[in-house]
This record gives structure tokens, sequence and C-alpha cells, in this order.
């Protein structure tokens, strides 16, 4: 018994020793480089898996979004000095509603990685699963180069973990408010969307992501709300659901569609033929990309297989008659043309009679 308890005891600080060993050697791999375009860092980035040290209040949120780590660390160049903040998420679609999450209506679109904007001394981007706020004590005409230069050395996702999310490009993009729209994966990020549907009809353990987005139309601005889910059936299904969620209030407009897997809302102080008009520019287009076998191919299908067993049964036919044919026809053909040589033997040969007598 005691040696069975010496060798539990092993093992357990064999495997704590491997997973803080692990955790450590986590720790220290950093997002962010030494140094970029002449931007050198102060001391040690400081790194961690806790989504709390990057925002304590929205720590849930960024769990939803996918957050896996982050780094932070001060840099300077001359006199001047950028402190960068770096999540990771597990892909694209993460960045990008975390992207959204902490954009601003006021804030001015920049050209870094793959989206970005600016306020002031604040540049907010993210380069596919890689969300970077940069804070810098004055910007000057080579900031957005240097950060630039930044985007091209983060350690970011490839593949399918690279590839955005496809609602936003439903978006009516004459009719929003630029940078108001917000991406939302889960009820966390959607308590502060701030939305007059409640939760449980959107219903996010059914895979609802939702994209909302101030739009324009009649005069008036509105909230528009797209919440996509897996299959059409299951829009299908909700789109009652919305239709009952209208607040009823006389000077609030509340118009709902669907469109594919896609339900729309609209709520707003503008007329009802506005909020049609926003809808109208909602529609879905289905994009069917084959990467895998179906079993729908020419070799797969059955019937296929009996119109080839039934081709190959009608040659077997046709060559069986057509032979028989040859052979009938052939030797009577032969015999009028040439008679001498293909005549019957009994032609060809005096009659022999016996003439036996008792």
């Amino acid at each position: 018994m005691k040696i069975i308890s010496r060798f539990r005891l092993a093992v357990v600080l064999v495997l704590s020793t491997a997973s803080l060993f692990a955790q450590t050697k986590e720790k220290a791999v950093s997002l962010l480089p030494d140094s970029f375009a002449g931007w050198t860092i102060t001391g040690k980035a400081t790194t961690g898996t806790d989504p709390s040290a990057i925002d304590l209040q929205q720590a849930a949120t960024m769990k939803e979004f996918g957050f896996t780590d982050s780094s932070w660390a001060t840099y300077s160049s001359g006199d001047n000095h950028v402190t960068l903040k770096a999540a990771r998420f597990a892909d694209a679609t993460g960045a990008y509603g975390a992207f959204t999450f902490y954009r601003q209506p006021q804030m001015k679109t920049e050209e870094i990685g793959m989206m970005a904007v600016s306020q002031n001394e604040i540049v907010l981007f993210f380069k596919t699963n890689v969300l970077v706020q940069a804070k810098f004590d004055k910007i000057t005409v080579m900031t957005a180069a240097s950060l630039r230069e930044l985007a091209n050395q983060l350690p970011v996702a490839g593949g399918t973990a690279a590839t955005l999310p496809t609602l936003p490009g439903y978006v009516p993009h004459k009719d929003v408010v630029p940078n108001t729209a917000k991406y939302i994966v889960g009820p966390a990020g959607y308590a502060s969307s701030g939305s007059q549907i409640p939760a449980q009809i959107v219903d996010f353990s059914r895979g609802a992501e939702v994209l909302t987005v101030k739009a324009q139309a009649d005069g008036g601005t509105s909230d528009l709300m797209l919440v996509s889910y897996p299959t059409p059936q299951i829009a299908m299904a909700k789109v009652k659901e919305f239709e009952a969620a209208n607040p009823k209030d006389q000077n609030v407009t509340f118009a709902v569609k669907r469109t594919g897997p896609i339900v729309a809302a609209v709520t707003g102080a503008i007329s009802e033929k506005g909020a049609r008009a926003v809808l109208n520019d909602v529609n879905y287009e289905a994009e069917v990309t084959w990467n895998e076998n179906t079993g729908l191919s020419k070799r797969d299908n059955i019937g296929n297989l009996v119109i080839g067993g039934m081709m190959l049964a009608a040659m077997i036919f046709v060559v069986s008659v057509g032979t028989g044919a040859i052979f009938g026809f052939g030797r009577v053909f032969l015999r009028k043309v040439l008679p001498a040589r293909y005549a019957p033997k009994e032609e060809q040969s005096d009659f022999i009679r016996l003439e036996l007598k008792d």
C-alpha cells in the first residue's frame, strides 16, 4: 500500500510540474516583437491568458469571442512612447467581433491590418486573429506606417482561421452610419448592445450570430439588427417570435423580415416606408462551396448505374442480333453470288441409289 501511495504521489508531482512548465512556457511567448519601425521595447512584454487583464468589465464578452492570450508592452522612439496591448483569439471572427465591440462611431477609419480606426492618440486595428490597441504620447506622420510594419510582424493565423464572418456582408452599406456595426456571438456581448429585442428571443443556444448597426432612412436613424442562424428552418421559426417582440410604441416603428437563414429587424423613429426600405436592401445570397465528397457524383449515383447496365444489355443484344444476321443471311447471299462454291452438297454430287431387290 505504501508503494502504491508513493507511486500516486510521484505521478501527481510529475503532472503538476509538467502543467506548471506548460503554463510558464505559454506565458513566456509574447505576441509583440522586441522592435519595429524604429520603436524599441522598454523592459519586457507582459503576457497572460486571463481576459480580465485586458478588460476587467468585459472579460465574459472576450471569452465569447474566443480569447486565448494577450501581451502588452511599452516602446520608445526618441522622446515618443507608445503602449501596445495585443489580444489573440481563436480565429479572425473573434478578433473582428472584439474590434467592432471597442470601435466607436466618432473614430476615423485607417488603413492598417485588416481594419483599423483611430481617435486622437489611440489606434485600434486587427489582423486575422490578433487585435491591437496602440496608445501614443503623440501622433506623427509616420504613425500609421509604423503600425503597418507592426501588423506584418504579428504571429497571425492562416487558413480558415483567418476568414472573416459573412454576416457583415449583408448590411446595406448605403444606409448605415459608419463605424456603428457591432458583431455579437453571445449573451454577454448582446447585453451591451442596448437592443430592445430580448436575448431569449435571439437564442444564442441555437448558434445565432448577431450584427447591429445604425441605419439612416426617411430622414431618421434606426437600429438595424441581423441575426443569422445555422439553417433557414430555424430562422423561419424565429420570425414569429421576433414579430411578437414589437415594443408597441406609437413613436417607434418596428419591422421584421426573413431572408434565407437571416432574420432582420428594424427599430426606430422612422416611417413604416423607411423601415421597409432598409429591410429591402437586406437579401441573402447562398454561396455553395464543395470542400468534401458528398457522394452525389456520377460514379456514386445508383441511377447512373442502372442506366449503364441497361445500355450494356442493349449493346449486347444489338451485337447478338447483328452476328446472327451476318451468319444467317450472309450464307444465303454467298449462295446467290457464288453458287459454284457455296452450293449445297446435294447439288454438287450425283444422287447414289441402291437397287436392292429380294
